[in-house]
């Protein structure tokens, strides 16, 4: 019991508030379930079949082979995960971002790195779906949602990654276009998605010069770099996003000029909870497949869960486990 006997403890202090779930309760049911409603336990069951059953049995070759899993993210997105938190009268599930939350954690255990994409191309239909008009939500979320098109979000540039507002990608506008100009790098999914939610700058220095266009695939001027060789998550292509004098219409600026900054940082708040929740999803599944290793490898003649060490692995691993998760969701309840 040594490990977690403070858990509680230590979480209020580090978050200033009471836990809605002690982390104690938690860690003794080991279900990732716990503390949920009924409705979020059904999703979440959904999610974690579909990770078990159309994702793991393919994620090694996917970053083998660089794969990126188009049909199986579209099988996702029958489900509902393709606009998780979009407003369901332009195709959205219309969820929480703690249900959000819950199913990027399962997805996760199936595939870390596709699930993560699939977080990126969920947040760029939220800010369309967000900022956009009528016209906007309707061109452009319901092939979102159904993923039958793919989004990218292009923040980074060279010469700008944490201090985005200094950001160089130009759109100058003659008449009813925008003609950019620049260059977006380490974009994923850049070169074989369809829909670009760029930020880029239509009047002077700062964060107020920077408006947010929507550039479609195929538009002329619209180019992508090499693939870029990564260590891992090879399902999620990675690519540098070039405009060189290209026109996108006025109308498919979000919101006014000036405010895409804004509206860049607003979608950020929102991935960042995602990719946090990736990688809980991601813990899940190591300790779990840690834990199994345990019960069948043999050393001098019986398995290694005999050894003496292996109880205080598990409650170690699975005390930093449920700290996570509790963290992740109760800030997101008092958020």
């Amino acid at each position: 019991a040594a490990p977690y006997l403070y858990v509680d403890a230590i979480l209020k202090a580090a978050l200033g508030f009471r836990l809605h779930q002690p982390a104690t309760v938690l860690w003794r049911t080991r279900r990732p379930s716990h503390g949920l409603t009924d409705e979020q336990k059904e999703f979440q069951k959904v999610a974690f079949d579909f990770a078990a059953n159309e994702m793991a049995p393919h994620m090694a070759e996917w970053d083998q082979k660089e794969i990126f899993p188009v049909e199986t993210m579209r099988k996702a997105a029958q489900l509902g995960f393709g606009g998780i938190y979009v407003q369901p009268d332009v195709g959205g599930s219309g969820l929480s971002r703690l249900d959000t939350s819950i199913i990027f954690e399962a997805l996760s255990t199936g595939c870390v790195s596709t699930t993560a994409y699939i977080s990126i191309h969920n947040m760029c239909a939220w800010m369309i779906d967000s900022y956009g008009n009528k016209e906007q939500r309707e061109k452009f979320c319901p092939d979102l949602c159904s993923m039958e098109k793919f989004a990218s979000y292009c923040l980074t540039e060279p010469g700008s990654g944490s201090d985005a507002a200094s950001l160089l990608t130009s759109a100058q506008r003659k008449g009813d276009h925008y003609v950019l100009n620049g260059s977006k790098a380490f974009i994923s999914g850049g070169g074989d998605t369809d829909v670009y939610v760029v930020m880029c700058r239509t009047g002077g220095k700062g964060p107020k010069g920077i408006s947010c266009l929507v550039v479609e695939k195929g538009t002329p001027g619209l180019s992508f770099g090499k693939k870029e060789k990564k260590v891992g998550w090879n399902s999620q292509p990675t690519r540098a996003v070039i405009f060189e004098d290209c026109a996108v219409p006025v109308a498919n600026r979000l919101g006014e000029e000036g405010q895409g900054f804004n509206f860049a940082m607003k979608g950020l708040n929102g991935g960042r909870i995602n990719i946090a929740s990736c990688s809980l999803g991601a813990a899940h599944a190591s300790v779990q497949l840690a834990r199994d290793h345990l019960l069948v490898r043999k050393q001098f003649g019986e398995t290694l869960s005999n050894n003496q060490l292996f109880p205080a692995f598990v409650s170690l691993k699975g005390t930093n486990e449920v700290m996570r998760m509790i963290i992740s969701r109760n800030l997101l309840s008092e958020s």
